[in-house]
């Protein structure tokens, strides 16, 4: 009797629609809990627990319950996603597309993209981190991570809405000019050995290899695998520095900064920037502060470096990029950034 065979690329299709029934349902769940996750955090410190709104503790504890999960499912999804992404390149055409000599061609996509993208820096470091991890350039995965929360949209319709399209428009140039000049300086020092072992190693065993066709079925198992893994490593750092954050957000006061900032000594910029690193928040959730100083007179330059500090150098994310990146990399971003942004506050200073 004649047999069907059957090769091992090639799975019953039993199998590959088990798998994409498991992704299905996967998928459709993260998309419930990142739903309920805020109406959830909120229940929980105002309700459950009869903390008040707006006190301190309260404050602080919906915003570690609602940032821990969400970070946690966005670099769970991301990962998982990106990892399904390079199945499709082989490491070497991921770097022959966005390293070498189109290196600042790269630097300037990803800074795009960050742009198009509404995270926070913590949500950007997910996708970061499946950058380096996918074999992208070092200093294009960088010009993403500064890209992403420090040029936000709703910073662009405040800053329209209060000084016009040229204000707006300088503040998207020279966000952009600081992701990508820091990019390219990242990656010109070549700094790959400042990664942790372990993102290289988990990069040399995704990729597509040339001549071989993987099933779904054998994406999805590696995507998962790779997940798992990084989220295993990555996780305690994450809560850590999202507690350190939930403890400034519902700690230290507006009026205090606004104090502090309200001058237009020659080191208010600096000094706005240096306040500005230990705070977590995105452009959203700082712009009371940005109004508090523009009302006490504090110069536009002086403000917006505050408000680029503070999305873009956060104290949180530093922790957990820490999981990936040894010190000297990042006192390296963080100088790099902290420079860009001191020379735009300047510059805002000087031409408004």
């Amino acid at each position: 009797m004649e047999q069907t065979l059957r090769t091992p690329s090639t799975p019953p299709p039993a199998t590959t629609g088990r798998a994409w029934l498991l992704v299905g349902t996967a998928a459709v769940a993260w998309l419930l809990a990142y739903n309920v996750i805020q109406p959830l955090a909120d229940w929980l410190a105002y309700g459950l627990l009869g903390l008040a709104h707006g006190s301190h503790l309260g404050d602080s504890l919906a915003f570690f319950l609602y940032d821990v999960p969400k970070i946690l499912l966005l670099l769970s999804g991301m990962i998982f996603a990106i990892t399904i992404l390079r199945s499709f390149f082989s490491p070497e055409r991921t770097r022959a597309l966005l390293g070498g000599r189109r290196e600042g061609v790269g630097n300037v996509f990803a800074a795009g993209l960050g742009v198009l993208t509404p995270f926070c820096s913590c949500s950007a470091v997910p996708l970061f981190i499946g950058f380096v991890e996918s074999g992208i350039p070092l200093g294009v995965t960088f010009s993403f991570l500064i890209a992403a929360p420090m040029v936000n949209e709703v910073a662009l319709v405040m800053l329209f809405g209060m000084f016009g399209w040229q204000v707006a428009g300088l503040y998207l140039i020279s966000g952009l000019s600081i992701a990508i000049v820091a990019g390219l300086i990242i990656g010109r020092l070549k700094m790959e050995r400042y990664v942790e072992d372990f993102v290289w190693q988990i990069k040399g065993g995704g990729g597509a290899v040339a001549g071989e066709h993987p099933t779904w079925t054998q994406r999805f198992t590696q995507a998962w695998e790779s997940t798992r893994e990084i989220v295993g490593k990555v996780w305690l750092y994450v809560v850590v520095g999202i507690a350190v954050g939930a403890g400034i957000h519902g700690y230290v006061p507006d009026d205090a900064l606004a104090g502090v900032m309200g001058s237009d000594a020659w080191w208010s910029v600096p000094a706005a920037v240096l306040i500005g690193v230990p705070l977590y928040s995105n452009a959203a959730g700082v712009i009371p502060v940005v109004q508090a100083l523009m009302a006490k007179g504090a110069a536009l330059g002086t403000v917006l470096a505050f408000m680029m500090a503070v999305v873009a150098l956060s104290l949180p994310e530093m922790i957990i990029l820490r999981r990936v990146l040894k010190p000297r990399l990042i006192a390296t971003f963080v100088g790099v950034v902290a420079l860009g942004i001191i020379a735009i506050g300047y510059l805002f200073n000087l031409v408004i």
